[in-house]
């Protein structure tokens, strides 16, 4: 089985063969810290974050990296709106953005440079495209000069007369083409600020991204990754930098994702119809939220309304029932073994197999989670027909297996539906578990009464209590 995926560079898609066999380098562009995250830059991260998670189970070595872009125009504003240190808005958002995703289950880049750490490597790479001629340097200002890089244009599918003929770029007076971009800007009054030898200033934002993932990962790479609206000027920016000063081809594979729309419009803070993270969690379970992320194709626009959402909540509560009666069943799954084992060398014909070519072809998350719910199905099935306890072991298996690539199933069965009912605010887990207390005395004081009069409250509330010999348990009824 062959790993393919769509190389935004080359406008198809491609075989996924790695510079080096074995090892994948991969660099994500982050997020800029001045704010809360919305959903556009949590389906990013899980996208990415499922790109990892499946070239390591399908063998491959990954290092990882996702940068923060913690010195820009964007932190700077803030931080003179909220009368802050800049550096201070962007730890705090920083932190933030690790919360976050540690709800949503996207696990930590390997590296996660942040900007302001690798100036002293900007201002080298700045000084080598000016040695070389792709540079210049006006009043502390160093600009890129986009006529002295033939290819520029190329990655977005841009060409240079059509850039010039429809320029609507604001005009700078210092620059030789209304299109080329800083590297350094000169530094204004109260700003965050850094000696070079153009004088004291910071980087520009494009700069950033090309030192960090060459820091890491070398002059030429395997993936560059980012949401779709960084295609022009971001990573068009970076590839004409980079190759420039390093020489070679930068990325090999470019893969972007769709936006996250709002009633067909992109998602986005500058049009004020965005949705946080935060927010979001507030009304949906994260592995909710995580599913419908990826219930459409990565490179495709996915619309967000709350009837999707749920109509996720509803599939997911189906499989995690079927684990439950696995559970009831067979017992608890091992937790010591690799869980995504099964996806190695699929035999063909079985889930895994069908797993895998699903997302060999260009991460077909969509198609992925098709054909978790046929399994879910299928597992009911065998279960209704008795069959035995070892088949029962293997499909849970295969698929634990795709759910680990996906990122989802986390939980156990109990404390996914106590999530749901949190998520939906209608359940406190400490009232309810103190209310059953309560219940237990009264029913030792032969207090019936009292006892189904809590029980009935509870029952009231949503919960629903199981007497057994070891004590009560108790579940929403979700």
């Amino acid at each position: 089985m062959t790993i393919k995926l769509y190389n935004t560079a080359s406008r198809r898609k491609e075989i996924f063969e790695p510079l080096e066999p074995g090892r994948v380098g991969m660099y994500v562009c982050g997020v800029t810290v001045y704010d809360l995250c919305h959903i556009g830059h949590a389906r990013s991260a899980i996208v990415f974050d499922v790109l990892s998670r499946y070239l390591r189970a399908r063998g491959f070595e990954v290092t990882y990296v996702r940068n923060f872009t913690d010195v820009d125009d964007k932190i700077i504003e803030r931080a003179r709106e909220m009368g802050r240190d800049p550096g201070d808005i962007a730890r705090e958002y920083i932190r933030a953005f690790h919360e976050d995703m540690a709800r949503l289950g996207v696990a930590p880049a390997d590296h996660e440079p942040k900007a302001t750490e690798h100036i002293d490597g900007m201002i080298r790479m700045i000084r080598t495209l000016m040695e070389k001629g792709f540079a210049y340097e006006v009043d502390g200002d160093v600009f890129y000069s986009i006529e002295a890089f033939r290819d520029y244009g190329a990655l977005s599918g841009r060409k240079m007369e059509d850039l010039q003929a429809g320029s609507r770029v604001a005009v700078d007076a210092k620059k030789k083409n209304p299109h080329d971009f800083a590297l350094w800007k000169a530094a204004k009054p109260g700003e965050p600020r850094w000696e070079s030898p153009w004088g004291p200033g910071r980087p520009g934002w494009h700069m950033e991204c090309s030192v960090m993932s060459s820091h890491f990962l070398g002059n030429t790479f395997d993936i560059h990754g980012g949401g779709r609206d960084l295609l022009f000027p971001h990573h068009e920016n970076e590839r004409a930098q980079s190759i420039a000063a390093n020489g070679g081809g930068f990325a090999r594979y470019w893969v972007h994702n769709g936006f996250v729309t709002v009633d067909s419009e992109k998602m986005s803070k500058s049009l004020g119809n965005f949705l946080t993270i935060r927010d979001a969690l507030e009304t949906y379970h994260p592995e909710v939220l995580r599913l419908f992320l990826l219930s459409k194709h990565y490179r495709t626009p996915l619309d967000f309304s709350r009837e999707a959402v749920m109509d996720l909540q509803a599939g997911l509560l189906r499989i995690y029932r079927t684990l439950q009666r696995l559970e009831e069943r067979i017992g608890s799954p091992k937790t010591d073994q690799d869980p995504t084992g099964a996806l190695r060398n699929p035999a063909e014909g079985t889930f895994p197999a069908d797993f895998v070519g699903v997302m060999d072809d260009d991460l077909n998350t969509a198609a992925a989670v098709g054909l978790l719910f046929e399994k879910v199905r299928e597992i009911n099935r065998l279960m209704d027909e008795g069959v035995s306890k070892e088949l029962l072991h293997k499909e849970r298996d295969d698929l634990m297996a795709a759910a680990s690539v996906l990122g989802i199933l986390r939980e156990s069965p109990r404390d996914f539906e106590l999530g749901l009912a949190e998520a939906a605010g209608r359940l406190d887990a400490g009232k309810i578990e103190d209310m059953i207390r309560q219940r237990a005395e009264a029913r030792k004081a032969r207090d019936w009464k009292t006892a189904d009069a809590i029980r009935d409250r509870l029952k009231e509330m949503g919960v629903i209590l199981e007497d057994g010999p070891g004590g009560t348990t108790w579940r929403p009824d979700v």
